[in-house]
């Protein structure tokens, strides 16, 4: 099933100048949508459309394509649609032929994560749907004015107040995230045709930013989910740990003597910490690019496997995986820098140290309170092993 990822970006915003370029966690909201939708592992290509030189700046050092569009099409009265179907007609001017599936991604949901775009892919697919959008589960009491001004119950009886759980089943649309097949979106000319299903989001990332009070919001969200505030990010289960070396098993710094030989600073807690999660039956492993033996003399004191020199981790960790039988949401990866933005969005938890780059510290699920060869390492172990803080 091939999928392309089409995420608008105008330049002109009357309610936040710059919208798309405004950050959070140090990303601009852009970049935010690129990196989830290249780390949800489900799209050959991201492509920005944009009438903004900055937003295509930024979107190709995101990694992302960019399709140039028109200004009759990044007005205030242009459709999405409209940008949709000119992105595609675009790509297939360069060769692309259309997809099987568009998954159209909004910047003003800056929250959204690789995770949450790989389940709405598979929501899709499960359902054999023609089309699958985010969505959260709403209970809200909807008034309508009648021609006399008079309010009226939409979804309710006003007669009979129900509790609020008592109310049927209702969805509101975030505006995150929508998954179509490409012939039935150029047929219908619009988001929405044929079998509809839905993919339910945590509230906590359903902010949309349409104003600066939405913005301030997204921010608050984003910095106590940084934190490690959501006492339910690691998994139940955890099978395989995988650390990230420098910055993570040590503290990111290098000695160098006058023979050019290098040294690292690691913390001995940290041993014990891996040796611990050895002892009950988790599997630790280390996935480093550093070139330098250092690498291979700290695992093999710690008695772990280890592959360095990796450049590009995500196919590595992919393949270690799925060769030794774990699974994905069983997995925990350990990082600290923007490398690690993709493995930390892949695994089932993603973990970054306390002194993490703004990326990494935005792509993880869990942010620990100690830095890396610092007792990071052991904070880890103690939280999967539910014991108390050493």
């Amino acid at each position: 099933m091939r999928l392309i990822a089409i995420i608008p970006a105008r330049g002109g915003s009357k309610g936040i100048p710059d919208k798309n370029l405004q950050e959070i966690g140090g990303i601009p909201l852009v970049a935010r949508c690129v990196e989830a939708a290249l780390g949800c592992g489900r799209c050959e290509r991201v492509v920005v459309t944009t009438d903004s030189e900055r937003i295509a700046d930024v979107a190709r050092a995101a990694g992302a394509e960019v399709v140039t569009r028109p200004a009759a099409l990044a007005g205030d009265s242009a459709t999405s649609e409209s940008a949709l179907l000119h992105a595609l007609d675009e790509l297939n001017e360069r060769g692309v032929r259309d997809p099987d599936g568009v998954l159209f991604l909004q910047c003003t949901s800056p929250l959204t994560t690789a995770s949450d775009l790989a389940g709405l892919v598979e929501s899709w697919e499960e359902a054999n749907a023609d089309v699958a959008l985010a969505v959260v589960p709403s209970h809200r009491f909807l008034w309508r004015p009648g021609p006399d001004g008079s309010l009226r119950g939409v979804n309710h009886d006003m007669s009979v107040r129900l509790r609020r759980q008592d109310l049927p089943l209702e969805y509101r649309e975030t505006g995150a995230a929508y998954l179509f097949k490409t012939a039935g979106f150029r047929a219908a000319g619009h988001r929405f045709f044929g079998k509809v299903v839905p993919h339910v989001l945590p509230s906590e990332r359903s902010v949309d930013v349409d104003d600066l009070l939405d913005l301030e919001l997204a921010r608050a969200q984003h910095t106590q989910a940084s934190r490690g505030e959501s006492p339910t990010a690691l998994p139940k289960s955890v099978s395989l740990v995988v650390f990230d070396f420098d910055g993570t098993l040590t503290d990111n710094r290098v000695l160098v003597d006058q023979e050019g030989r290098e040294a690292v600073s690691c913390s001995r807690s940290d041993g014990m910490g891996i040796s611990l999660l050895r002892a009950s039956g988790v599997e630790v492993f280390v996935i480093s690019k550093e070139r330098n033996p250092v690498v291979r003399a700290r695992c093999e004191k710690l008695g772990i496997e280890f592959l360095q020199a990796i450049d590009d981790k995500l196919p590595v960790l992919q393949a270690l995986v799925s060769e030794r039988g774990y699974e994905r949401a069983q997995t925990v990866f350990v990082g600290n820098d923007v490398n690690d933005v993709e493995c930390l969005e892949w695994v089932g938890c993603g973990v970054a140290v306390a002194d993490a780059h703004p990326r990494a510290l935005a792509a993880a699920d869990l942010v620990l309170e100690r830095s890396g060869g610092q007792g990071a390492a052991r904070e880890l172990a103690d939280r999967i092993l539910g014991c108390p803080e050493a």
